[in-house]
């Protein structure tokens, strides 16, 4: 005999919010499941298993979108796997994208670090990259191949706030 269970048990086996699969089952991602004469939820094997897949997609950071389209072919599974394919390799190419924008950001803050020297906040490095942007290796951090050549300020970023009114000397 099937297994049928409360949104509760649902919701503690698959690790997943009760708001959660409520919000699913709103958005279409998962079916709303029969319900019991008192109105409860009853979820079927099949629909635990749809859960987990859900989950574990978005465990991989799919969107949404990504989710629905590979739903849909599970849901029709005697097409090809070609759209499955492209939708993880776009995904990949997100991580990959995002990789490369996190290793520059940790690139620049490794700088920054290694930069100040320690002193007084007049001297921090720290405090001068963050105030001029201009200092900075890339001019987007989120778009790495952007490197600036040069080391010097972009001229306008000294702030005033920065140094009570002083200006900043070049260093």
């Amino acid at each position: 005999m099937e297994e049928f269970l409360g949104i509760g048990e649902l919701a503690r086996r698959t690790g997943t919010k009760v708001q959660t699969i409520r919000y699913y089952e709103k958005i279409g991602l998962l079916p709303e499941p029969p319900r019991t004469s008192g109105n409860q939820r009853r979820y079927d094997r099949s629909r635990q298993q749809r859960l987990a897949f859900i989950r574990h997609a978005r465990e991989l950071g799919f969107s949404l979108d990504a989710i629905r389209t590979l739903l849909d072919l599970v849901d029709r599974p005697e097409q090809p796997c070609e759209k499955a394919d492209a939708v993880a390799k776009a995904r990949l190419a997100e991580v990959e994208s995002r990789i490369v924008r996190l290793l520059a950001l940790k690139e620049e803050l490794e700088r920054m670090v290694c930069e100040c020297r320690g002193g007084r906040v007049a001297q921090c490095r720290v405090i001068e990259v963050l105030a001029d942007h201009g200092r900075c290796l890339y001019a987007d951090h989120r778009a790495p191949d952007r490197r600036r050549h040069g080391r010097q300020a972009s001229g306008g970023g000294e702030q005033a706030w920065l140094s009570r009114g002083a200006p900043r000397s070049a260093s």
